[in-house]
């Protein structure tokens, strides 16, 4: 059987690191990005680095035809979809509780929740004919909530309950559903800050140091292959031992 993944965001950061780690196991990639152009420029360097089939999806956070269209081309690629993994979402920065419009903060809902149960149900039912593994990819503030980010931390909390609730609906199928909870990542924003602010930064968490894009990735592979093929409707915590302390470091 010709294995595929799809990877929503995967154009960059997090997602595309999580593209090469399925690509350096010779799996079919399928890449999403609210931009097509991105999605495919992205599988055009997965594709010559690794050899593999790849290819760009747009899927836009208020299109169900482009999720139908996406997942439409997976079938007709001739690979079958064993792995999904859900990276994308709307951070919902900068929302306070007392002035945010409900608008901007059911977004976030929407995207982070809706969006992600529609890809969900896409992918799981092609998964019936052999059974598979989705792993969304949550965060640890949905235990830890911090300020003016209220939408996107009960997306997240949400995103959990919603992976349970699929991992018992669709395990007669052989599909498997799981959380990975990511702490602080060195994104963008974090290679952005002084070495000094670093550091800083990095003191709060028990082990020193924040999470590469290579930790999700590789823990997004266990548990999206049969590594794991045990394991479903619970969480894989990857936050450096965030989560498990009292209060920060510093």
């Amino acid at each position: 059987m010709k294995r595929a993944v799809l990877i929503t965001g995967a154009a960059s950061g997090t997602g595309f690191c999580i593209a090469e780690r399925f690509a350096k196991e010779g799996y079919a990639v399928f890449i999403t990005s609210r931009n097509g152009d991105d999605a495919e420029k992205s599988a055009e360097v997965i594709r010559q680095t690794y050899g593999v089939y790849a290819k760009g999806l747009q899927i836009s956070s208020d299109s169900m035809v482009e999720v139908d269209e996406a997942f439409d081309e997976v079938e007709k690629s001739g690979y079958y979809l064993s792995s999904l993994v859900l990276n994308a979402a709307d951070l919902g920065m900068n929302m306070p509780v007392l002035t945010t419009d409900i608008d901007d903060w059911m977004r976030v809902i929407t995207t982070n929740l809706g969006w992600n149960f529609k890809i969900t149900q896409r992918a799981a039912r092609l998964m019936t004919k052999a059974g598979g593994s989705i792993v969304f990819v949550g965060s640890n503030t949905a235990n830890r909530a911090i300020k003016n980010r209220s939408a996107y931390i009960a997306s997240k909390g949400g995103i959990i309950s919603l992976a349970k609730a699929l991992a018992v609906e669709l395990g007669e199928y052989g599909i498997r559903v799981n959380t990975l909870v990511s702490g602080s990542i060195k994104t963008s924003r974090f290679d952005a800050l002084s070495a000094e602010q670093q550091e800083e930064k990095k003191k709060r968490v028990p082990i020193n140091d924040f999470a590469d894009f290579e930790d999700i990735a590789n823990a997004a592979w266990f548990l999206a292959t049969d590594m794991s093929k045990n394991v479903t409707g619970t969480t894989l915590t990857v936050d450096g031992g965030a989560d498990a302390q009292l209060l920060p470091g510093v």
